[in-house]
């Protein structure tokens, strides 16, 4: 019988391959309390080009696509109450979550395609009716302008962090969990003041980069701290809106059922304002 050696660059690919395995291995593992959006397809409905699966709806979020991928940019216009909320849709036909921040009630999802220039044209709507398990669901989920994955370094940093107030016969006590994560976000970000002059409008937050270079604008550190504290089961929003006069970001948080406002910009005395109005929150 011949036995067939494996060359060192097959050994170097199988221990990548191992090491990618285990490192989703504990990514999956991670975050007892986090919950990750999935399209199980036990509910699912679609007109014209958009396709909406509502089987995690009363968890705060729907998962959305377009039916076959485009070469055109797609949007998507969010319609409830009042209210309207405008999102840009991946066009390679996969599946994003979109959160109920307004929480239950009808919610109106409609799509558009860039077809020239500016003119978009209107692909599909679909109408339907949200029952959360609980108001502050759609704040424990990532989504469009906090996103995050199983995998990203904050939410094992959260992990890390959070460790030592786990208990079998406890859940994790909130007050202690939210001071730890502030603590951390004022300790050890500082402000992207060349990321803040070079940045296009309708730019959305990144986790993921700022917390690899522990730096970010404002819209960053408050999207890294929001990622953190809903990973540990604590409902977080990220505020957009004004402090004083210049447009800004920051957090606010439900813990032990009372609502925390915090500032990780202000944390890190890159910016000092008396008054904060709210425009938008995800």
């Amino acid at each position: 019988m011949r036995i067939r050696m494996i060359s060192r660059a097959g050994m170097a690919l199988l221990f990548l391959l191992a090491l990618w395995v285990a490192l989703a291995a504990a990514g999956h593992a991670s975050s007892e309390n986090a919950v990750w959006p999935q399209s199980d397809g036990t509910a699912v409905n679609a007109d014209g080009k958009l396709v909406i699966d509502y089987s995690h709806i009363e968890q705060g979020y729907v998962m959305a696509r377009i039916d076959s991928p485009s070469n055109h940019r797609m949007r998507i216009r969010v319609t409830v109450g009042g209210a309207q909320l405008i999102y840009e849709l991946n066009s390679e036909a996969e599946y994003e979550a979109f959160p109920l921040q307004m929480g239950s009630g009808k919610y109106e999802f409609s799509l558009f395609e860039n077809v020239k220039s500016n003119k978009y044209s209107a692909e599909g709507k679909l109408t339907f009716d949200a029952q959360l398990v609980d108001e502050n669901a759609a704040f424990l989920v990532p989504n469009p302008y906090v996103y995050y994955t199983q995998l990203s370094e904050a939410v094992a940093k959260s992990d890390e962090l959070t460790a030592i107030f786990e208990s079998p016969d406890k859940d994790l006590p909130q007050a202690e969990v939210y001071e730890t994560i502030t603590k951390f976000m004022a300790d050890e970000f500082s402000y992207d003041f060349v990321r803040a002059a070079s940045i296009s409008p309708g730019e959305l937050p990144e986790v993921d980069s700022c917390f690899e270079k522990r730096m970010g604008i404002c819209q960053d550190l408050a999207a890294v701290m929001v990622c953190m504290l809903r990973v540990q089961g604590i409902p977080a929003r990220l505020m957009i809106g004004y402090a004083d006069k210049y447009y800004h970001a920051w957090t606010t948080a439900v813990v032990n059922g009372e609502e925390i406002f915090f500032d990780p910009t202000a944390a890190i005395d890159a910016i000092w304002a008396k008054k904060y109005s709210i425009e938008r929150f995800y």
